[in-house]
């Protein structure tokens, strides 16, 4: 994959990729702060940052932002991770410009106010009622961050407290900001139909003026110690079938074990004919669904797992086969047959990534931010054929261990404790 790259002298790296076989542009930019950033007080700054800076600017006006995108054909959206926060509009690429602008109009002087941060306020209680608090099983991962870490901030999910945010003073919002969305905190990346000089050119004209930030960034310099005792807990929630979740402490994100695992939970229940489906949904009929989930993040993530019980099995029924199954990869590995179906499913995954011009912006991003080399995204494939069977089943032995791990029963509530709800 070509592209090209140069940095700006406020420390704004620049990432372009052209794709000229559709007249699509989309403009990204990346940036460096994500709810590990946060004060323990404050948590759920970044993720409300998300959609504050959709407010506006000092020369667009409150919803003006989302108009110009749509108005002129353009879709746009925005996330916020452990890690980063990441926004992106896909443009019409006569309108590049226009996206760019709006972009640097974002870093520049984003419309931070009281109706701003009300009105914000009103959309993250929103959406954590839909997607956590009224969501079955929806807790699942604060549940479990809270215990998988212990001095880490990884232990706070990015949707944070909202008594912090209704807390928190408009000057605290304003400090965040400067402090973060600045760029040398910051990747921009603009992938499809373009001219190079032309883009450089007008990057240079709507980002140079932009300040460098005042100060460090903030970086979490904390190691999460080892955990050598099994957590155990039980939540009540308003579901009607147990689950049972696990979670294993995994090494950062740019750790070469990080693939192994990857191929691993593929592996266990990435699909209809993964391990773990096959036998307990399938064969067994011991649980509804199985999942696992490789929560890589930059300084040390989780692999969770969970499965939802069938209809009148024990949680403590499916857990034992869970471990069962766990056991024999340890023990056994994968058969040479498992191992090529796995790898031809890596290299579609990683083909279907960036078969999109969206996909291929954002992981120009993440290549250049997590593995310092944009060029990564042209040997990612190469690092996962480089995975043997052997090193799926140490990775299995080395970080699935129970002495250490995180287990949770989501458990429905007491019928009386529901219906006073």
């Amino acid at each position: 994959m070509d592209f090209r790259e140069f940095t700006l002298d406020n420390g704004l790296k620049v990432i372009m990729h052209k794709d000229n076989k559709t007249p699509i542009v989309v403009t990204s930019v990346m940036y460096h702060v994500g709810s590990k950033n946060e004060d323990p007080e404050r948590t759920g700054f970044a993720h409300f940052f998300e959609h504050l800076l959709f407010e506006g600017s000092e020369n667009i006006d409150r919803g003006e932002y989302t108009d110009l995108v749509e108005g002129n054909g353009g879709a746009l959206n925005a996330f916020t991770s452990n890690d980063i926060t990441y926004y992106y509009e896909l443009m019409p690429s006569n309108y590049l410009e226009l996206s760019l602008y709006l972009e640097s109009e974002r870093m520049l002087h984003a419309k931070i106010d009281e109706v701003g941060l009300e009105t914000q306020r009103e959309v993250v209680k929103e959406e954590k009622r839909q997607r956590y608090d009224n969501q079955p099983y929806g807790t699942i991962l604060p549940e479990t961050l809270v215990r998988a870490y212990s001095e880490h901030p990884y232990q706070w999910a990015p949707i944070g407290s909202l008594d912090h945010l209704n807390a928190a003073s408009l000057d605290e919002f304003m400090q965040f900001y400067k402090d973060f969305y600045v760029p040398n905190n910051a990747i921009l990346t603009i992938a499809g139909d373009i001219d190079y000089k032309q883009t450089e050119e007008w990057v240079r004209k709507y980002f140079s003026e932009i300040p460098k930030g005042k100060k460090a960034i903030y970086r979490p310099d904390i190691e999460e110690p080892k955990k050598d005792e099994e957590i155990r807990d039980i939540i009540y929630d308003n579901i009607q079938i147990p689950a049972i979740i696990q979670a294993y402490n995994l090494p950062p994100k740019n750790h070469p074990d990080a693939y192994a695992m990857e191929m691993l939970s593929t592996y266990l229940t990435g699909g209809k004919s993964s391990l773990m489906t096959k036998e307990l949904v399938d064969k067994q009929q011991k649980a509804l669904v199985v999942a696992a989930i490789p929560l890589d993040l930059e300084d040390g993530g989780i692999f969770i797992m969970y499965g939802i019980a069938n209809m009148g099995v024990e949680p403590e029924d499916l857990e034992n086969e869970i471990d069962v199954l766990i056991k024999q990869v340890q023990e056994e590995g994968i058969s040479e047959k498992d191992f090529q179906k796995l790898q031809n499913i890596i290299e579609n995954d990683l083909v279907s990534k960036n078969s999109s011009i969206e996909g291929i912006a954002q992981n120009l991003a993440e290549a250049n931010l997590f593995y310092g080399d944009t060029e990564y995204i042209n040997r990612e494939l190469e690092v996962y054929r480089k995975v043997s069977r052997e090193d799926i089943q140490r990775v299995a032995n080395k970080y699935l261990t129970l002495d250490g791990r995180v287990v949770l029963y989501y458990l429905p509530k007491p019928q009386e404790t529901a219906q006073n709800e």
